[in-house]
């Protein structure tokens, strides 16, 4: 069943063809609210509004079938959202129709083939949801996660999916044996990497423009119990490059599952300091650990192991992994938590948002893959110049391995085997207390200005830009061109997806 939200202040004519919408699926009316309208405008960035004229709320495949073609036939656009989380307006649609995948209802089911087990997943359910399904009815968990895990499998896979698992298990889009598909012609399709390939690579990273992923095959590895949780404080960022890249390298298993880290302000700042890197507040951090030598940030390496009940070598394996690193050793923090709540552990931060009042702020996020031949650069000339006072929030960069995506996918990385996802991630509270959209927008423009200047090799993640010339740019020659063809081929009509400004209609 469709279910739709009507905007009420739009002309009549409008809205009953909306009501018609989509094909034979029998349709409810809601009484137009607008604000309920609004906030199917705005998404977790909170920057932009763009209300749309309806929120169609899709049970199944058909109904977003019949959506779609609707949309092209009156000339619509059609976006599918998720969770909201977007941070630059890419989910929305003014004066279009609003795909609240969120409604889509199919329950999880175990699918087992050529000796591995996957999850088909509706793409509007929640990796949350997706990882207590898989432990409470199997002991399986998807391979790859993001750190947050309050997002839809549909939205993240349409960007990537990145976390800490990367290195070893590749993005979520690298962890996907099938999808189904509603393509811009509306038409459903079933696609992988043998059948309907072109669709499936397309879509996958493809940030809306192609299809609205409605399931997705997820590969599932066993769940273990336990993670250690370690994290080490380095001065010298070359040294804390090194010694990560040497981890992902030649981390085998067992070793390591899980590389982050992060960038903290050299001082007692309570927001952006030393207490940010202790799990707990009965762990203490000693500035007096702190070389005088040191400048104006420290860098924290987040390192994890899984193992299971009973393993009782996990500690030496730790000993053995820490002991060529060259951190600060009396700045060492570890401790054993439940597998859940390893995965899980931002719901915390997100608590702690909402109750100071962050979480509802506007969020100019700005995630860049940095080439590592340019990320040493990158901390001399961005994070100790124009970052050296932190920015409110967590500010992420962690390496991956190139080999780990797939080409064919729409996502574009940065040339060479190693490359770093640096991560803006700003939770700064309202004014007067912190600084403005404007001012943190400026300080992003400002960042990414000094990466071109420096011939930095690197690329947006979750990208937003204003042209198509930049998208362009931001894809190459022959990778623009690509993109473009699927477009011409999958959505001629440009009904997808209006709000990543790719394609202007």
């Amino acid at each position: 069943m469709i279910t739709y939200l009507e905007n009420q202040s739009r002309a009549p004519s409008s809205s009953s063809s909306a009501a018609s919408a989509a094909s034979a699926a029998v349709i409810s009316d809601l009484d137009g609210d607008a604000a309920e309208l609004e906030a199917y405008g705005r998404d977790f960035g909170g920057m932009t509004l763009a209300v749309p004229a309806a929120v169609i709320r899709p049970s199944t495949s058909t109904d977003v079938a019949g959506a779609v073609r609707f949309a092209r036939s009156n000339g619509l656009s059609v976006a599918a959202r998720g969770n909201g989380h977007s941070v630059h307006g890419q989910a929305a649609v003014g004066g279009g129709l609003v795909l609240d995948m969120r409604a889509l209802s199919s329950p999880i089911a175990l699918v087992r083939a050529a000796g591995a087990a996957y999850a088909d997943v509706p793409a509007g359910a929640l990796w949350e949801e997706v990882l207590e399904w898989g432990l409470a009815e199997h002991r399986l968990v998807p391979a790859s996660w993001t750190d947050y895990l309050g997002l839809t499998v549909g939205g993240t896979l349409s960007n990537g999916g990145v976390g800490g698992q990367c290195f070893r298990q590749g993005p979520q889009v690298a962890n996907v044996a099938e999808l189904e598909v509603v393509a811009g012609d509306g038409e459903i399709r079933v696609c992988s990497p043998r059948c309907n390939s072109d669709l499936f690579f397309a879509v996958l990273g493809g940030l809306g423009q192609f299809g609205v992923i409605t399931r997705a095959r997820i590969r599932l590895l066993p769940a273990p119990d336990m993670v250690k949780w370690i994290r080490v404080v380095y001065s010298d960022f070359s040294r804390y490059v090194s010694d990560a890249e040497t981890l992902v390298g030649r981390a085998g298993p067992g070793l390591l599952d899980y590389i982050e880290g992060f960038a903290f302000v050299n001082s007692m700042d309570p927001v952006n300091g030393y207490s940010i890197v202790p799990f707990e507040p009965k762990f203490s951090f000693d500035p007096k650990r702190v070389p005088q030598t040191a400048g104006p940030l420290l860098y924290c390496l987040e390192l994890a192991i899984h193992y299971n009940h009973g393993d009782d070598t996990v500690d030496q394996r730790t000993v053995e992994m820490l002991r060529p690193l060259g951190y600060i050793e009396e700045l060492e923090f570890h401790k054993h938590v439940s597998y859940v709540d390893f995965v899980s552990r931002v719901k915390r931060t997100e608590e702690e948002a909402r109750a100071n009042g962050s979480w509802d702020t506007p969020h100019p996020w700005l995630n860049i893959f940095v080439s590592a031949a340019n990320i040493v650069d990158f901390d001399r000339k961005i994070f100790r110049k124009i970052l050296r006072r932190g920015i409110g929030g967590p500010m992420l960069v962690y390496p991956m391995l190139r080999s780990k995506w797939d080409e064919r996918m729409s996502v574009v990385v940065p040339d060479g085997e190693v490359f770093y996802l640096v991560a803006l991630l700003r939770f700064a509270r309202p004014p007067p207390v912190g600084p403005s959209a404007e001012e943190m927008l400026k300080e992003n423009r400002k960042v990414l200005d000094r990466c071109r200047s420096a011939g930095f090799d690197f690329k947006l993640y979750l990208p937003h830009y204003r042209t198509q010339n930049e998208w362009a740019n931001h894809f190459g020659e022959t990778g623009w061109r690509r993109f473009a063809g699927r477009k011409a081929r999958y959505d001629p009509a440009a009904v997808l997806s209006p709000g990543q400004g790719i394609f202007p209609l």
